[in-house]
């Protein structure tokens, strides 16, 4: 009987949603209006753009502006259908003009595409362009065309159209008044997308890459397929394909893969390419979005966020807002965000921030209604396990106590503040890498950053340390700092440290308020991931100039972990799992001073690792324990 209610519920809100759909659709079809226009750049290229405006002449209307590499499709006079389902439908019915457009050299726009195109600040030049200077032709364009207009213009976008929107904010144009990057690409070397402390992530730059990588010598409508995979296991496939050298002849043509390659550390190209140096030229208010669990963006949201803030930016008193929920890559903007995976977060997050903190940030600098005392807080954090928003003027916030946790064996039970484990040392083998997530699948799950972590405890290359069952809950708030001292039998490794909340024995959650059926609401001794982070030690100094393991010896590594925002609650306990490999997730560390993009297989060579625990080498996770959550 309960199985049949549960589908006839599902069946219900089916009907329902597409009998909403229809009526949204129809709204569309006959209060909003499709232009395309080719808006010319200071150098004479064109780039595509559809603009949907409100039938009424009777008012001025704000813009909200998308700037995309991947399309403002469909193309001639039908309508997105992400105008009338998505929330963005609130503001078509608010009065809002929404343009998207095609960026430099994507599909309809004339020109050539450059990946994450470093910024010129400040050009005078009449015909030398960046994304900034794009966005300000652009946006100049509108003002004097759209006639319509109230001539204020709102910036928004996630991941890729992201870093445009951080471009945008920094173009100077007199009429952007308010600027929203949502998971904005930021450092792909240092944390976003394709690397993480110089380890380079495989899955995601092959598959990415393989499709969005391929040139495209004039405009198009369409895009270009990727690789096409005949194996649906991609530990498998990627582990047989081996070292990132046989990868080259699949991506012959992908001008991108080829520029990564030549620049494998931290050198000037890449540092030109972080989309942070565009903070200082930020002067308007600038609303900062993303997933505390986001697979691709997680460090470009905090990260930019604690650029602006230490900028001009600040000082010039425009503010910086910075919002993180429990979500995955772009889940605000889509879904209830009430669950990721097997966790519920007790509220329909998604819902809450686009009606409570998005629309009325571009209302209030679009719309002309801001009430100087009236000023919101710029940061609002949901803390998960306690699930729960915390609203604040900054992040991390003042009350934290930085705590030292030592990562102990069992042999030395009294320690202070010290996590347990039973031992501290593990050989790691390139030929048998430690898994990203259980089980068997071909594309990278968005999960698995939260994803139950018991199969990694049954490895003998992964060290887990726990706490005891806490008496009281602790909340954190902030980076991770991992503090690790290790000695090895090899020249270079990577070191991962996963945070992980373990529930307790006997634990369900409560279900009323989520009629979602494939949700499990039983997750006794689940082992929640709240955390992980990788480190190529040879960058431990420096990421310009790396440097060897001394072999045999102590070698110091430190490494920061994105923030988190998380409470573990009492009777939960806290896990630190350490490993060298997270594969096919990142690449596998040939264990040898080399480059990884040139080496051969020979290079892979199985390594042992300890990890030291007395002083003067005591290895240690320094957590931002919140004091009064």
């Amino acid at each position: 009987m309960k199985f049949f209610l549960v589908w006839g519920l599902i069946l219900f809100n089916t009907l329902l949603q597409s009998q909403t759909d229809k009526a949204d659709s129809l709204w569309v079809a006959t209060q909003v209006v499709k232009t395309e226009y080719q808006i010319p750049m200071r150098d004479g290229v064109k780039l595509f753009t559809s603009v949907y405006e409100p039938q009424t002449q009777q008012q001025e209307h704000p813009i909200l502006f998308v700037r995309t590499p991947y399309s403002c499709a469909p193309y001639g006079a039908v309508i997105a259908p992400r105008m009338y389902k998505s929330y963005w439908l609130s503001y078509l019915r608010d009065g809002y003009i929404i343009v998207m457009q095609d960026v430099r050299g994507c599909y309809m726009s004339e020109g050539e595409f450059t990946d994450v195109k470093p910024l010129r600040a400040n050009t005078v030049s009449k015909t030398e362009t960046d994304e900034s200077t794009d966005a300000y032709d652009s946006i100049d364009w509108l003002i004097r065309h759209l006639k319509n207009s109230n001539g204020k213009v709102g910036v928004f976008g996630i991941s890729y159209p992201g870093f445009y929107a951080t471009m945008t904010a920094a173009c100077g144009h007199p009429a952007l008044k308010a600027a929203s990057p949502q998971a904005p690409v930021t450092d792909w070397f240092m944390g976003d997308d394709f690397h993480h402390n110089g380890a380079f992530a495989l899955m995601d730059g092959f598959s990415f890459f393989s499709s969005f990588g391929k040139p495209r010598p004039f405009p198009r409508k369409t895009g270009k397929p990727g690789y096409v995979f005949t194996d649906s296991d991609n530990y498998h496939f990627y582990l047989n394909r081996g070292p990132v050298k046989q990868f080259m002849p699949l991506m012959d043509s992908i001008a991108f893969w080829k520029q990564v390659v030549q620049h494998p550390d931290y050198d000037d190209w890449w540092k030109a390419r972080d989309a942070r140096r565009a903070a200082p030229f930020i002067k308007i208010p600038i609303l900062i979005v993303g997933g505390t669990f986001d697979a691709e963006d997680c460090f470009g949201a905090w990260n930019l966020y604690k650029a602006c803030k230490r900028s001009n930016a600040a000082k010039t008193k425009n503010p910086v807002h910075l919002v993180m929920g429990p979500w995955y890559h772009g889940g605000w903007s889509r879904g209830t965000g009430a669950f990721l995976g097997a966790v519920r977060f007790g509220a329909k997050t998604s819902w809450y921030y686009q009606q409570v903190i998005e629309k009325p940030f571009f209302d209030r600098y679009l719309k002309s209604t801001w009430v100087k005392d009236s000023e919101p807080s710029q940061t609002h954090v949901f803390f998960t396990g306690s699930n729960c928003w915390r609203h604040d003027n900054q992040w991390p916030p003042n009350s934290l106590f930085w705590t030292p946790f030592a990562l102990q064996t069992v042999r030395e039970p009294n320690v202070p503040n010290a996590l347990k484990g039973n031992r501290n040392l593990y050989v790691s083998d390139p030929l048998s890498p430690v898994p990203y997530a259980d089980g068997i699948h071909l594309n990278r799950t968005r999960e698995y950053m939260i994803d139950d972590q018991r199969f990694a405890v049954r490895r003998p290359d992964v060290l887990t340390y726990a706490s005891s069952t806490l008496t009281d809950s602790v909340t954190w708030a902030g980076p991770v700092y991992a503090k690790l001292w290790i000695k090895t039998t090899c020249s270079d490794c990577d070191m991962v440290v996963k945070i992980i909340d373990v529930f307790p024995e006997q634990f369900s959650y409560d279900t009323s308020y989520c009629c979602d059926a494939k949700v499990n609401a039983h997750l006794g001794g689940y082992q929640m991931l709240v955390r992980g982070e990788i480190m190529r030690t040879k960058y431990r100094n420096s990421f310009s100039n790396p440097e060897p393991l001394k072999v045999d010896s102590a070698n110091y590594v430190e490494f920061t972990l994105p923030d988190v925002a998380h409470t573990f609650l009492k009777g939960h306990k806290i896990m630190i799992q350490i490993q060298s490999s997270w594969f096919p997730l990142f690449d596998r560390n040939p264990q040898t001073f080399t480059n990884i993009y040139t080496c051969d297989e020979s290079a892979f060579k199985p390594c042992t690792i300890q990890l030291l625990e007395t002083e003067p080498h005591k290895s240690y996770i320094q957590a931002p324990v919140l004091k009064n959550p």
